[in-house]
């Protein structure tokens, strides 16, 4: 991991009580990648008209990307002798001035980049070791507007056999098999991404939303984000999905150490899909049950909640119902 020559740049108080009468609130959706992201971020983009006619801005990858975030986040830099963080925080305030000027109320900003890359995950064969400095700094340089954090998860062996599959596309070739045991091997989970989140823009809503339930459905995902309803224009428009077998095939070349078959590629065993499966169980049960305090699961908006009690149903059958049904056989 590269550490930054210039120290943790946070203003005082950045990102421990939100600033009372703020004209704008922001939620930072960080990621995960391979989590559906890129199509939130196209429903949001093609729908960003109507969406502003509501109040809801939005800064996609294509601005945040475009140098907005440049000197934010650790790594390789020339020597200026100025604090890049520190430079990029005044720019990124500056930005949210305008917005919060020209009228905006809520402004989502997206780019699962902020946890970090898949490429570093996979050299590491571990999940977004170095998230909570990251978004320490995003907290940092949103801060005064930051109202709440909202982060995608999947179970971990879809998770990691995406990222392997879309590697390939990145002319990175198939992992081996001591690389595979080590993804298994690894302890973290996104219980600890999530934590390492939490602990990282403290009195911040945190917000989990299962790739399960909220895959290929941007307007639930906008609607649990937000408690607004989305429009259904762009909805169904799935973007950046995994390679499937005969795409990696093109990609590689060679077809010797891939299966047969159209579908997707798998590349654990029985065995170890079921330890990670296992694993992310445990996150959701986690979650479910109230994550410690520190965040929150979101639910399918389209399903109806059980109440305390059970609704009452009329009980057709019984002792007395087949009483009478056996008078009634006898009376002819």
């Amino acid at each position: 991991m590269t550490v930054s020559p210039f120290p943790a740049y946070r203003p005082v108080g950045a990102a421990l009580t939100p600033r009372t009468g703020k004209a704008m609130d922001v939620t930072l959706h960080i990621g995960a990648h391979r989590c559906a992201t890129t199509t939130f971020q196209h429903y949001l983009r093609m729908n960003g008209e109507r969406l502003t006619t509501t109040g809801l801005g939005f800064w996609g990858p294509r601005r945040t990307r475009a140098g907005l975030f440049s000197g934010l986040t650790p790594g390789p830099r020339a020597a200026t002798g100025r604090n890049p963080q520190r430079r990029a925080t005044g720019r990124v305030q500056m930005n949210l001035a305008r917005s919060a000027q020209a009228g905006v109320p809520r402004l989502i900003v997206t780019d699962e980049n902020m946890m970090g890359s898949v490429r570093e995950n996979l050299r590491l064969c571990d999940l977004y070791c170095g998230v909570g400095e990251r978004v320490a700094r995003f907290a940092a340089a949103f801060d005064g507007y930051l109202s709440s954090v909202t982060l995608n998860i999947r179970s971990l062996e879809m998770y990691w056999a995406s990222a392997l599959a879309y590697s390939v596309t990145r002319r990175a070739g198939l992992p081996n098999r001591l690389a595979i045991a080590r993804i298994v091997s690894r302890a973290r989970s996104w219980r600890d991404v999530i934590t390492d989140v939490a602990c990282a823009a403290p009195g911040v809503r945190l917000q989990v939303l299962p790739f399960e339930t909220f895959a290929g459905r941007p307007e639930a995902q906008l609607f649990a984000m937000t408690g607004q309803p989305g429009p259904k224009e762009h909805a169904r428009e799935w973007l950046n999905a995994a390679p499937r077998l005969p795409e990696m095939r093109a990609w590689l070349g060679d077809t010797s150490d891939l299966p047969m078959g159209d579908g997707r590629w798998l590349p654990f065993d029985r065995s170890e899909a079921a330890t990670l499966r296992e694993a992310y169980e445990d996150d959701l049960m986690w979650l479910t049950a109230g994550a410690d305090g520190l965040a929150q699961l979101a639910t399918d908006p389209d399903k109806k909640q059980a109440g305390p009690t059970l609704p009452f149903q009329n009980m057709t059958r019984g002792r007395r119902y087949d009483a009478e049904q056996r008078r009634l056989a006898g009376a002819g």
